[in-house]
């Protein structure tokens, strides 16, 4: 009966999906204000009803309702409490629930939060969201009933994919679905304004929060699934190019550009209609990325094995969402008036140039992911686009903009003094320089422009540093007015800060583990010792461990550095019933420099241990210097945003101070 109940609430949530788009959209149209009205209620019932099914689902996750043929086909009686919850997003039917869920949440949202924003606005762009869910509320019901019973029910479920029963990927997928989807709702905000033909700096105070909290989830999103390849997959490594890697890199690229554009059109009233198009370009991509893991089209350890005819359906909201938004914009983006001029030394102009930066990357990563596919459709050949790909085109583009990173900030707007600016940065360019200078010190013999990227990481962070002290006038007045100053900052300005300072951590990391990292690859039987960063490995043996729904072959490995033993690591080769599939769990001790990782593999028969004792094992000792450092920083970059976000002006409109109109219709009216 619960099942039967979540269905029907998915129907009913249709239904005033499709409600809440056509009465506040043509009540915005009309003027009439009731109309308008309908769309906050309607938002937030939309969002009940999808948390009912959601609920729904979960309970038949969690008491193991076999005649669910969802619950069947992804879990199993003897999985932890933890991975039966997340069973109820690791397949594609119920992660299209957790996507409508969060789609609602946010319309919800803007609903209740949106109280300052103009009625007609708000009416539009909550129309244009409620839209967008009735689209995939159809989808779902239409092509991935996740309620679909089993009749007689089976006695116990298939299990989850073992790669997915893991912390890691329990929370990845609704982070990284929160920042997808929640770039909805700018593209709502940027489709209403289009409609209404009113772009200002009020509209960009609105449109900020919602993008920096998209921003947010995507960056925790990203870093938690590369954290889990990292430890999960037995590879070493942290990034590779992955199709649907790249599909949500695009997005975060997009919406970190908008993120400074929209800062242009709160402050100095210019880059409209550059905005707007990223708004909708925002969504696009995260909307593409859907299509890639969903359409049957990619083959990765990331993307749902679904029925092709399905991508069809996806095509179709593809089609029709950015076809229509880019439609609009092309009628109405001629007609918006340009505000504030600036002069090519401003911090305008220095946004402007990250955002040029930041779009030619996400086009060479988008042509690096698209290309294989087009080429396979028009010749039949079968290519791939690796990292010396990406590494040729993303990274060249990332190297001056993440120069250019300290020095924006210190530009005034309209017309600035670029060497005044330099001046405030000399404390962080000999800092950098020292840095790199004792990275070349220590590392020699390592490639030439490492230490010229441990310098950029640490520019950015003494950059960051230096923002702050050039705005509490550090060393220009008293120290205790200093400090007042740096106290009375707007919370915005440390979340920035520390934004642009997480990143130059990352920068650290991804150097450190490129630039010097060490890999053997030999077989060690029981008894045996290797060396490797200074620490010695001895390989102790295999001994059998058993858990809930699987059985592990975990080898211990003693790990000594400085002529003590520090750890023992545990890899392990695991099998999961009821399927009977295989995963390598990883052993990683965190050294101060960087992370011994060991991966264990299957035996080697002819290598036999000290006196026969047992067979040997192929084993992958790495060494990744700095590493952590890149997950660290991504974590900064989030709390920045969150500290950003906390700001009160987020949460206020702006007052109007110029409008781009089109036409002479009445605010609120469309033209």
């Amino acid at each position: 009966m619960i099942i039967e109940a979540g269905h029907f609430a998915l129907v009913l949530a249709m239904v005033v999906a499709l409600y809440q788009a056509a009465v506040p959209l043509y009540g915005a149209h009309v003027g009439n204000d009731r109309m308008m009205r309908v769309a906050a209620t309607a938002a937030v019932a939309q969002l009940i009803l999808v948390a009912a099914a959601f609920a729904a689902l979960i309970h038949a996750f969690v008491v193991s309702d076999f005649s669910v043929k969802l619950v069947w086909a992804n879990s199993h009686s003897a999985k932890p409490l933890l991975y039966k919850i997340s069973g109820v997003w690791a397949n594609h039917e119920g992660s299209m629930v957790l996507w409508v869920l969060i789609l609602a949440g946010f319309g919800a949202a803007i609903a209740l939060g949106g109280r300052n924003l103009p009625l007609s606005l708000k009416a539009r762009t909550l129309g244009v969201q409620g839209l967008i869910g009735a689209a995939f509320l159809m989808f779902t019901l239409a092509t991935s009933n996740p309620f679909e019973r089993l009749m007689p029910p089976p006695v116990n479920g298939n299990g989850i994919n073992p790669l997915l029963q893991d912390p890691a990927l329990a929370f990845h997928p609704p982070f990284l679905y929160a920042g997808y989807v929640g770039l909805s709702s700018v593209f709502s905000f940027a489709s209403a304004a289009l409609i209404e033909g009113k772009v200002d700096a009020a509209w960009a105070r609105w449109v900020r929060p919602w993008t920096l909290a998209a921003w947010m989830f995507l960056t925790v999103g990203i870093a938690m699934g590369s954290w889990w390849a990292y430890y999960e997959l037995g590879w070493g490594g942290w990034w590779f190019w992955d199709p649907v890697e790249n599909a949500s890199l695009m997005p975060w690229l997009v919406a970190t550009a908008l993120l400074h554009s929209a800062i242009v059109v709160e402050k100095r009233d210019a880059l409209k209609v550059w905005t707007i198009l990223l708004a909708v370009l925002a969504f696009s991509l995260s909307l593409l990325g859907t299509f890639l893991v969903r359409s049957g089209v990619l083959t990765s350890v990331h993307a749902f094995a679904v029925d092709p005819e399905r991508g069809v359906f996806i095509l179709l909201i593809l089609c029709l969402f950015i076809g229509g938004a880019l439609t609009l914009f092309t009628i109405r983006a001629p007609q918006l008036k340009q505000g504030g001029l600036f002069a090519p030394v401003s911090r305008e102009s220095a946004l402007v140039v990250n955002n040029l930066l930041l779009a030619s990357a996400t086009t060479a990563v988008l042509i690096g992911t698209l290309y294989p596919l087009v080429l396979e459709v028009v010749t039949g050949a079968k290519i791939s686009v690796g990292p010396p790909f990406f590494n040729l085109t993303f990274a060249p583009l990332m190297l001056p903009l993440l120069l250019l990173v300290p020095i924006g900030p210190m530009l005034a707007w309209k017309r600035a003094d670029a060497w005044g600016a330099v001046q405030r940065l000399w404390a962080a360019a000999l800092i950098a320089v020292v840095a790199g200078t004792i990275a070349y010190g220590l590392k020699s013999g390592g490639p030439l422009l490492a230490p010229l990227g441990i310098a950029l990481g640490v520019w950015l962070i003494a950059g960051a540093v230096a923002e702050l002290a050039y705005r509490a006038k550090v060393g220009e007045v008293p120290l205790p007015t200093a400090l007042r100053r740096l106290a009375g900052l707007p919370r915005s300005t440390f979340g920035t800060a520390l934004a642009h300072a997480g990143v130059g951590v990352l920068v650290l990391g991804i150097v450190g583990v490129t630039a010097w990292r060490q890999e053997q690859v030999l077989v060690m039987a029981p008894g045996q010792v290797a060396d490797i960063a200074g620490a010695t490995i001895t390989f102790q043996g295999v001994v059998p461990v058993s858990g809930p729904n699987w059985r592990d072959e975990q080898g211990r490995f003693a790990v000594a550095s400085g002529g003590r033993e520090v750890t023992v690591l545990t890899p392990a080769k695991r099998t999961f019933a009821p399927s009977g599939q295989t995963t390598s769990e990883v052993g990683i001790y965190p050294f101060w420099s960087g992370d011994l990782y060991i991966a264990m593999g299957e035996a080697a028969p002819g290598a036999q241990g000290e006196g026969g004792g047992g067979a040997g094992r192929v084993v992958r000792l790495y060494f990744n210097p700095l590493v952590p450092l890149i997950w660290i920083g991504a974590g900064l970059m989030f709390l920045g945003g969150a500290i950003s976000l906390s700001d009160r002006r987020y949460r206020v409109g702006a007052p109007s101070r110029r409008t781009a109109t089109l036409g002479t219709s009445p605010a609120g009216a469309e033209p």
